[in-house]
């Protein structure tokens, strides 16, 4: 028998919305400020998803000290342009407001800072479906995925086994697996060519659309 679900997190970049116009911009802004060589397109699509510091220490070799110094460049561009350079990916509001009405709980699930995901969710309409909104902290709380997982769940009052989590990057899998939950990895997100095979996550789906009729058909 297909195993059921109560509580559906949602990653946000590459899974609600595509937002790498305004990650980019604010990328280049940071290492443009800090002196540092142009970044490739390859290092940008990198960044979608994961952390501020994990980009900067691993994706461009930045010390702890210069990512810090580096964050706070990008934020101060994203919070007047970036953050409102993105939009709905396909299927995205009729999918949430059909699961919220067969009775899924959701949850926003980010690395991007709650205070910026916010404005976005709020933004585009997503707020009114989800029940629990986590993302990390400004003051660095919740730094990984696996954190703000965990927050949603301690939110929730779930267990991993009633959850089932929804992204589009290797990141996403890694977090639910270290909370010992399910995941969903959706290919029109930002994953690299053979990323999403590499990771076998629980689910893998071609959109929003077919996530929703998956999981409306299991209801």
């Amino acid at each position: 028998m297909q195993k059921k679900y109560r509580y559906i997190l949602l990653d946000l970049d590459g899974t609600l919305i595509y937002s790498h116009p305004g990650i980019y911009s604010c990328i280049r802004y940071a290492l443009e400020s800090l002196g540092e060589k142009e970044p490739t397109d390859s290092q940008l699509r990198k960044c979608i998803g994961p952390s501020l510091m994990y980009s900067f220490t691993k994706t461009f070799g930045l010390s702890e000290e210069r990512a810090t110094l580096a964050t706070a460049k990008y934020r101060e561009k994203y919070s007047v342009t970036g953050v409102y350079e993105n939009e709905p990916m396909e299927d995205v509001l009729e999918g949430l407001k059909a699961l919220k009405n067969a009775g899924y709980r959701l949850a926003m699930a980010t690395s991007k800072p709650k205070f910026y995901a916010d404005i976005i969710a709020d933004r585009w309409g997503f707020s009114e479906f989800l029940s629990v909104q986590v993302g990390s902290g400004l003051d660095g709380s919740f730094p990984t995925k696996s954190s703000v997982i965990a927050e949603v769940m301690r939110q929730f009052g779930a267990s991993a086994d009633e959850c089932l989590m929804v992204g589009d990057r290797f990141h996403d899998n890694e977090g639910a697996v270290e909370n010992g939950m399910d995941c969903a990895l959706l290919r029109v997100g930002y994953a690299e060519e053979g990323e999403i095979e590499a990771v076998a996550p629980t689910y893998a789906f071609d959109g929003f659309a077919d996530l929703t009729d998956f999981l409306l058909s299991i209801a």
